[in-house]
């Protein structure tokens, strides 16, 4: 069933300008302030030129997210070296095209045939190491308050204590075990605490040791500013000369399932692009790793927890390399897991007390169960009426005896919606609507397959 959203984002505190900006580094104005090794530009430029043709110098710039000083020192040489010639130049300095020479398409072809990454220039293992531990999740300044978690939640929303367990849990740095019945909405409340973790942080294209590259930024996962603060973000990136190889986002927030097993947390080589890509918890640095449904993956959870604590704790962890090269990546997760199945029945003593804080999510109260049903209605535009919703607390809910599980109001409204979809018609919260919502949901699930059967004969 599809978890309900209960938050109150729209409460949630802005955080400063000062949380908003990671101190990024300056941009690098000759190769040897990239840190990295001339061959491996070289061998971006020579991709780059080879698959466009002719290429602008500002093109080369904007594609490999390096100075025009740093590419023009690398391309006085590959010019020196007869790997590439000037095609074309214009009256300044900068307006000038480059192509490769017949041994530079040579050369190209062979680097492409290697490693056929030719995005962003990476920056250097130890660069992405200072800058995790620069913008860590745990700081002060990132400290959860209880004003935050409550504009987050809502309490009327949260069972009694919630708050306080969730709190302590975020405010340690502790890992978080949210448990209870499915519907109770342990995956949302989970993704709304990622919420809760302020401020930009700067994620770097890629990654370089030695001569491999791991791919690191995601679009997909590393989201760009939110809109209130993208204007403060360009200021900030105008007003400084950085290093655009870092790209601002929001803290990221990384949503594992059931397909999640230890073989995740390696890292992975991608033999058609020649490179290694980031695991989940590699990409979720400084912000959360959800590991939902734990349980239901093809290992063990013991196995994935055993897998992920180590590292939690030591802030680090440890991945091999094809050849047999260990590095340390860092670690820093706000890690959040999410069962709907017993604690005791998944993990022994032992790893249960290595969890931070164990929280459980069941049924809402009454009034919160009504809260939610209301807030609900606002999100779907569906005028509430309240003899409608007294009938689905005392005479559906009541008498049927079902638990009051954050998933429902939303999954009713859904089907008051759809059935008017389809008869063409506003949706309308009325006794009938909600019944014949209400039928859809559970019916099927309750009367026998032969009564069922019968009754339409």
């Amino acid at each position: 069933m599809t978890e309900v959203d209960y938050s109150h984002a729209e409460n949630v505190p802005r955080p400063s300008d000062a949380q908003l900006m990671p101190p990024l580094p300056p941009q690098p104005k000759s190769l040897r302030e990239t840190g990295l090794e001339r061959q491996l530009v070289v061998e971006l430029i020579a991709k780059a030129i080879f698959s466009g043709g002719k290429t602008h110098l500002s093109v080369l710039a904007t594609r490999l997210r390096l100075s025009i000083n740093v590419l023009r020192e690398v391309l006085d040489f590959m010019v020196a070296e007869q790997l590439a010639e000037v095609a074309w130049r214009g009256d300044s300095d900068i307006d000038v095209q480059y192509q490769l020479t017949g041994p530079g398409k040579l050369r190209a072809a062979a680097f492409l045939e290697r490693c056929a990454y030719a995005g962003a220039a990476p920056v250097t293992l130890e660069a992405y190491r200072a800058m995790v531990a620069r913008q860590s999740w745990r700081t002060q300044e990132q400290r959860v308050a209880s004003d935050d978690l409550a504009a987050v939640l809502g309490s009327a929303h949260a069972g009694p204590g919630m708050l306080d367990l969730l709190g302590a849990a975020l405010y340690a740095g502790r890992s978080l075990l949210l448990y209870g019945p499915p519907g109770s909405g342990k995956s949302t409340l989970a993704l709304q605490l990622g919420q809760l973790l302020h401020g930009l942080v700067a994620v770097p294209y890629a990654v370089v040791v030695g001569q491999d590259i791991i791919q690191l930024y995601d679009a997909a996962q590393h989201l760009p500013p939110a809109p209130q603060h993208v204007s403060h973000a360009r200021q900030a990136l105008e007003r400084r000369s950085t290093d655009i190889r870092w790209v601002l986002c929001q803290r990221p927030v990384i949503h594992v399932g059931a397909e999640f097993d230890a073989d995740m947390l390696a890292l992975p080589y991608d033999s058609s692009n020649g490179c290694y890509q980031a695991p989940p918890h590699v990409r979720a640095n400084n912000g959360m790793l959800i590991v939902d449904d734990l349980g239901r993956q093809r290992v063990s959870a013991a196995e994935v927890l055993t897998r992920l604590m180590r590292p939690l704790v030591q802030g680090m962890d440890l991945q091999s390399l094809r050849g047999g090269l260990k590095i340390s990546m860092p670690f820093d997760n706000a890690l959040v897991l999410a069962t709907n199945l017993p604690p005791g029945d998944l993990l022994d003593a032992a790893l249960l007390r290595r969890i931070g804080y164990k929280v459980p999510v069941g049924p809402l109260s009454d009034s919160a169960y009504r809260a939610l049903f209301r807030q609900q209605c606002r999100a779907t535009g569906i005028a509430l009426d309240e003899l409608a919703l007294n009938h689905l607390m005392q005479q559906l809910h009541g008498a049927e005896g079902r638990p009051l599980l954050a998933c429902y109001p939303s999954e009713l409204l859904e089907r008051i919606t759809d059935f008017a979809g389809f008869a063409g018609t506003p949706p309308r919260l009325t006794l009938a609507t909600l019944e014949q919502a209400w039928r859809s949901l559970f019916a099927s699930c309750d009367v026998p397959v032969g009564s069922l059967c019968e009754s339409i004969a």
